[in-house]
Parts: structure tokens; C-alpha cells; sequence
């Protein structure tokens, strides 16, 4: 049975791409344009060239870390909706880092930073997590506004104090400071930290006990409870590295990526990780993947554009549909009516082993 549920996990966001690749085709034939011509060159565009390849790497750095930032959170039945300010905080604790500390420089600076952006986005994230177990307020509430919390400060730093001459942006982190390439190629060294902290996370929740306990208040918090587990304990944890993951994120585009703060910085990455988390399953390697296929269409969306004619808009319907199709999809096995249907259609086949 087991087996079966892992199947049924790998099988929905597998059908929910084919399915949106399908419809995505009749919507590019309708518009009057050729599916077959706009998809080779999707895919070109994301896998032409080593190029190509680097960049969608490096597109997927950011949804890695906020799909596992609302992963973590998800597993112990908390909705961090807020990513996108604790990757924006992170963010922001690194640059003031990076321009303002003096004595040290290069690598130890850089770590210092990194450092400091995942206990900003950590305490970023206890927020919600302390708003919630002592009040018992909705953390999806809050966590969202703290999002405009988050960039209205960030704004107010490029605009003011971090100001970088006239324009409203800061300064350029020293070049000492940029995350290094990987083997020559433009895929900077914060993705080989995603996968790493993408393995740590799903090793933590999947082979420790910690792990299992906060799955287990995700699943039920009341029979937690009474099994003796810490379950307010559990859930501030959980926004506590939710948290963390987001804010060094935010810290790995800003050395790695963008290299200073400025408008739009951060947008949509929050909510992204949410879709990307779901479509996953909740389980940190379904993430990764997930969050490269995104990668992969945005990347190849300005060639299909390009050697088409079609809008990148269509990459954006596409993209909803995969998140439509994968939610309705695990929704549906969930229903009573489908559960007992693949009970008995492992009945039935246990007991035809049994007969012979």
C-alpha cells in the first residue's frame, strides 16, 4: 500500500504536465500557431546550450530555496505564506552586511552573510510562528502582511540610508563578495547550497525522530498532544527554518544573481514556492524538480517568443495549469470514493494471489 501511495505522488504532478502541455498545445494551435514549433524551441531555449542550461540552473536557485521554505512549514500543517518577505529579509540583512562591515572581506564575509540573511529570515518567519501559538492568530494572514512589511522596508533602505547615488537602488556587493562560478559555467555556487540543503531538509523530516514528530502534529496536532509531543514547540520551529531557508535564499540571489537591492527584487518567488511545494507533493526532491521545470519554462519562454511569435503569456498558462491540475489532482485521490476504489482493486488482486 505503501508503494502504491508513493506511485500515486510521483503520478499526479507527472500527469498534471502532460495535461497542461496538452492543453497548452490546443491553446497555441487556436491562437494559430504550431505547437510542435513553439515547444522545440521552449526547449531549446532552456537546454540549447550550455548557456541556456546555466541559466535556467541558476532560475531554479531561488524556487528551490522558497519551494523548501513552504515545504518545511507544510509538513507540520502550517501555511507560511510569507517566504517572499523572509527572502526579501534575508536580502536585505545581506547587503547591509556586505557594504557596511568592514575588516573582513572575501569568503568569511560572504559566509557571514549568508549566515546572518537565514537568522533574518528565521526571525522573520517566528513572527507569524509566535503570533499564532500565543494568540492564535492566522499565520497565513500575517504572514502575508509582513510580505509588504518586508519590501516596504526594503524600499525605504535603497531609497535612503543604503541609497547608491541618485539612482533608488543600493550598492553593488564588492566582487570579493559574488558567490562563485561552478566549473567555469554561469551557474553560481548557491545552487550546489539549494540541493545540499534540499537533501538536509528531506533527510530531517523523512530519517530523524524530530522529523517524524513534526510530521506527526502535521498530520493530527491533537493526538500529538496527547502522545506528549510539544506541538507549539513544533509549529514555531517549523516557521522558524521556513524562515531560514527563504532568508538565505534571498542572501544567495543577492550575491549570486543580482548583487544589489532595487526595485521588484524578490517578487513572486514567495508565492511561486508555494505553488511549486504542493506541486511537489510536500516532499523536498519533488520540489527541486518542480521548481527546475518552472525554471525551465521561464527560460525557454523569450526563445519560443522569439523564433515564434507566440506571447510568453502562454508559458504563464501553462505554468497555472500545472498547478491547477496538481492540486485538483490531489484532491481527487483523497476522496473517500477514490480511496476505497484503489482498496479494492488491491484487494482484489491480493486475493487472486492468495487463490493461486
Amino acid at each position: 500500500m505503501k508503494l502504491k501511495s508513493i506511485l500515486i505522488k510521483i503520478l499526479i504532478p507527472v500527469i498534471s504536465v502532460i495535461f497542461a502541455f496538452i492543453v497548452g498545445a490546443i491553446l497555441i494551435a487556436a491562437i494559430g500557431g504550431n505547437p510542435s514549433d513553439a515547444f522545440t524551441y521552449l526547449f531549446k531555449g532552456a537546454f540549447g546550450n550550455s548557456t541556456n542550461l546555466g541559466k535556467t540552473l541558476v532560475k531554479a536557485t531561488p524556487l528551490i530555496f522558497t519551494g523548501l521554505a513552504a515545504t518545511f512549514a507544510y509538513k507540520c500543517g502550517v501555511f507560511n505564506l510569507g517566504a517572499e518577505g523572509q527572502f526579501v529579509m534575508g536580502a536585505v540583512t545581506s547587503i547591509w552586511v556586505s557594504v557596511t562591515v568592514k575588516g573582513i572581506s572575501g569568503i568569511p564575509l560572504t559566509i557571514v552573510s549568508l549566515v546572518l540573511g537565514a537568522i533574518a529570515g528565521g526571525i522573520w518567519g517566528a513572527i507569524p510562528g509566535i503570533l499564532k501559538i500565543t494568540r492564535g492568530l492566522n499565520e497565513m494572514i500575517v504572514s502575508i502582511m509582513l510580505n509588504y512589511v518586508a519590501v516596504l522596508f526594503m524600499g525605504y533602505l535603497y531609497s535612503g540610508p543604503l541609497r547608491d547615488g541618485n539612482l533608488p537602488q543600493t550598492e553593488a556587493v564588492s566582487d570579493t563578495l559574488k558567490l562563485d562560478r561552478i566549473f567555469g559555467s554561469n551557474v553560481h555556487s548557491g545552487f550546489v547550497i539549494a540541493i545540499v540543503l534540499a537533501v538536509i531538509v528531506y533527510y530531517f523530516l523523512f530519517y530523524t525522530s524530530k522529523g517524524f514528530k513534526l510530521r506527526a502534529v502535521g498530520l493530527n496536532d491533537t493526538a500529538s498532544m496527547y502522545n506528549g509531543f510539544s506541538v507549539k514547540k513544533f509549529i514555531l520551529m517549523s516557521f522558524i527554518v521556513s524562515g531560514a531557508i527563504a532568508g538565505i535564499g534571498g542572501s544567495v540571489e543577492l550575491h549570486g544573481v543580482q548583487y544589489r537591492l532595487m526595485s521588484g527584487f524578490g517578487t513572486g518567488y514567495g508565492f511561486d514556492g508555494v505553488a511549486i511545494a504542493l506541486i511537489g507533493q510536500l516532499n523536498p526532491i519533488g520540489t527541486v524538480l518542480v521548481a527546475y521545470l518552472f525554471a525551465v519554462l521561464r527560460t525557454g519562454a523569450n526563445t519560443m517568443q522569439v523564433g515564434t511569435g507566440m506571447p510568453t503569456a502562454v508559458i504563464d498558462i501553462i505554468q497555472a495549469l500545472v498547478i491547477i491540475f496538481a492540486v485538483a489532482g490531489s484532491a481527487l485521490v483523497n476522496l473517500p470514493n477514490v480511496k476505497q476504489f484503489f482498496i479494492n482493486i488491491t484487494s482484489k488482486k491480493q486475493t487472486k494471489v492468495v487463490e493461486r
